[in-house]
């Protein structure tokens, strides 16, 4: 996945979760100032709508968990079949780091 579709995602699942807390909030202020069978109704619906986000949430937490692990393994695997490349990069890194920061 590249930057741009994660980058796309989390914009389009922050604009979800943003959508489903108001739509709640609003459920939840027309409840306060309605009573009886209306108010249980519409605090009812509010309540399943924050339920139903919640388990999107941790769906979209498990697919990152998953995903981190599956790049995890990559890399490793990546390491241990090119050490030497792994090592040559590591110090490269480190060269350009150092020269950074002797600039001071």
């Amino acid at each position: 996945m590249n930057a741009k579709t994660i980058a796309a995602v989390a914009d389009d699942a922050q604009s979800e979760v943003q959508n489903a807390i108001s739509g709640a909030e609003d459920m939840l202020k027309q409840a306060a100032s309605a009573t009886g069978e209306k108010a249980a109704e519409l605090r009812g619906r509010a309540l399943e709508q924050l339920k139903a986000l919640r388990e999107r949430l941790h769906d979209a937490q498990q697919t990152a968990v998953e995903k981190g692990r599956a790049a995890a393994h990559a890399t490793d695997d990546y390491v241990h079949e090119n050490p030497w490349r792994s090592i040559l990069a590591a110090a490269s890194l480190g060269v350009v780091v150092g020269l950074l920061i002797s600039r001071r």
